[in-house]
C-alpha cells in the first residue's frame, strides 16, 4: 500500500521498523536510513523472515538535506518516518515539503549546538516572553504548518508516547467524558532495573539535556519555571509501586495549553531512582552536561558527547531491564456541570518487549505508536493537513491501533490526585 523510509536504526527505529513489518498490508515496501548501514543491515536480515514487507537500506546523513530529498525521489517514497535524533527534524520536513510527502518524528526539534547566534537569539527571547527554558519547543516545526496544508500533506510532530499518546490520552478524555478539562497531569513512570549504577533508557544526550533543565508548569495562561528537579511527589504507580516523580518541562504540556484553551493547569511528572540523581547532579556539577566544546590535550570535544560515549548504549539495555513503564494523564473537570476525575494511563513489561522487539520498554512505548500514528495517516483515518499534533486528530482510531498492536489503554475513574501543594526539595 505504502512506501516509507525509515530513518534511524537505534532502539526507538527497531521497534518502529519491527512494528511496521508485522503489518505489511500497510507498509508494503520500507527503506531503513541510518548513518551507519551496517546496523540497518543486520536488521533488515532479521527481519526479513518474517514478513512480507519488502526491506531495503541505505547510509545518509539526516543532516543534509540534499541527501534526504535525494532518497526520497529514488525510493518514490510516500513519507518518511523520522525516528532517530530530533536535531535533523527540519532538515527532514524541508525535504518531505519539497518532494510533497508526508513526515513523522516522535520528539520536537531541538539544536545539537545550543549556542549557535541565530538560535539562541531567538531562544533567549522565547524565554523572557513565555518563562520556560527547555531547548526544545513546537514554535519551530509549527511554522509548517501552512506549508504542508498547501502540499495536501501531514507533519505528524511528536508521535511517540509522550509526546503522542498523553495527547491523544487527553483528547480521548475530552471527547467521551469531559465537557471541559480543568487540570491535567501527566505521570511517566519507569519502573524497569537495568542493573548499572548508572544509564540512561534514551539517547544520553538527549535524555541528561532534558532532566537537567529547569522544569516548568503552565498554569492561569502562563508558564511558570523552576530550578531543576526542585519539585518530587511520590505516587503509588499500578503494577509499579510507589515512586518517586519529579516535575519537568516536556513537549505535550505546549501542545495540550494550545489546543485546549479551557485547562487551567498542566504539570509533567518523570519518576527517577535516588542513584539516577545522584549521578546526573554530579556530572551536571563537575561540568560533564556541558553541551559547548571545551579543549582538551589540543582536540576540542563536548562533554556531553563524551559522556555519552562512556555511557551503555540504551540499545543495549533490552536483555538486562525487568520491571514495567505506567505513562498517563490525570483529568479533572467537569461533565453535565459535575465533578469528573479520570485517569488513562498503560502499562508495559520491559521483558515482553524485548521479547517481541528485542528493546526494553522505553523504545517499545516509543516506537509503537510511530508505527500507529503512520498507519493513521497512510491508512486515510487522519486526513486534516499540515504540522499538527496527536491532539488535534480523532483520538479513537489511534487508540484502538495501540489497543490492538501492543499498548492497551487502561482506566480509572477514582484516582489518586496529586497533592496540589508544592513541596520544594
Amino acid at each position: 500500500m505504502a512506501r516509507v523510509i525509515i530513518i534511524g536504526c537505534g532502539g526507538v527505529a527497531t521497534v518502529g521498523i519491527t512494528k511496521c513489518c508485522q503489518h505489511p498490508e500497510v507498509f508494503e515496501e520500507i527503506m531503513i536510513a541510518s548513518r551507519t548501514k551496517s546496523k540497518c543491515d543486520a536488521l533488515a536480515e532479521k527481519l526479513r523472515p518474517t514478513t512480507k514487507t519488502v526491506i531495503h537500506t541505505t547510509a545518509i546523513d539526516a543532516g543534509d538535506v540534499n541527501q534526504v530529498i535525494a532518497l526520497i525521489k529514488e525510493f518514490k517514497a510516500d513519507m518518511v518516518m523520522h525516528l532517530g535524533m530530533p536535531f535533523h527534524n527540519l532538515v527532514i520536513m524541508d525535504a518531505c515539503l519539497e518532494c510533497k510527502i508526508h513526515y513523522l518524528d516522535t520528539a520536537e526539534y531541538e539544536p545539537e549546538d545550543v549556542d549557535e547566534p541565530v538560535w539562541r537569539a531567538r531562544y533567549e527571547k522565547r524565554v523572557k516572553e513565555l518563562g520556560f527554558s527547555a531547548y526544545f519547543d513546537y514554535s519551530y516545526q509549527w511554522e509548517y504548518r501552512e506549508r504542508f496544508e498547501k502540499i495536501g500533506k501531514i507533519a505528524l510532530l511528536g508521535c511517540g508516547f509522550d509526546p503522542g499518546v498523553t495527547q491523544a490520552y487527553v483528547a480521548y478524555a475530552k471527547k467521551h467524558y469531559f465537557d471541559e478539562i480543568e487540570y491535567i497531569d501527566i505521570l511517566d513512570c519507569n519502573g524497569g532495573d537495568h542493573g548499572y549504577k548508572f544509564a540512561t533508557n534514551f539517547n544520553p544526550e538527549i535524555n541528561l539535556r532534558e532532566v537537567s533543565s529547569p522544569g516548568a508548569y503552565y498554569e492561569n495562561g502562563k508558564w511558570h519555571t523552576i530550578a531543576p528537579m526542585s519539585i518530587m511527589h511520590p505516587y503509588d504507580f499500578d503494577e509499579v509501586g510507589v515512586k518517586n516523580m519529579y516535575l519537568l518541562h516536556h513537549e505535550e504540556t505546549e501542545s495540550i495549553a494550545r489546543w485546549f484553551p479551557e485547562v487551567k493547569r498542566i504539570r509533567f511528572y518523570m519518576s527517577f531512582g535516588d542513584s539516577y540523581i545522584q549521578h546526573m547532579n554530579c556530572l551536571q556539577d563537575v561540568g560533564m552536561l556541558r553541551t559547548d566544546p571545551v579543549m582538551y590535550n589540543g582536540v576540542e570535544i563536548t562533554p556531553i558527547q563524551f559522556l555519552k560515549a562512556l555511557l551503555p548504549d540504551p540499545a543495549t539495555l533490552g536483555p538486562r531491564t525487568v520491571g514495567k513503564t505506567n505513562i498517563g494523564c490525570i483529568c479533572r473537570g467537569k461533565k453535565d456541570g459535575k465533578p469528573v476525575s479520570y485517569y488513562i494511563y498503560n502499562v508495559c513489561d520491559h521483558q515482553e518487549s524485548y521479547k517481541e522487539t528485542g528493546s526494553q520498554a522505553i523504545s517499545y512505548t516509543t516506537g509503537t505508536p510511530a508505527m500507529c500514528g503512520a498507519m493513521m495517516v497512510l491508512t486515510g483515518k487522519w486526513t486534516k493537513p499540515g504540522a499538527r499534533t496527536c491532539d488535534e486528530y480523532d483520538p479513537d482510531p489511534f487508540i484502538d491501533a495501540l489497543n490492538k498492536y501492543g499498548l492497551p489503554t487502561r482506566e480509572n475513574f477514582n484516582p489518586k490526585m496529586i497533592d496540589d501543594s508544592y513541596d520544594n526539595l
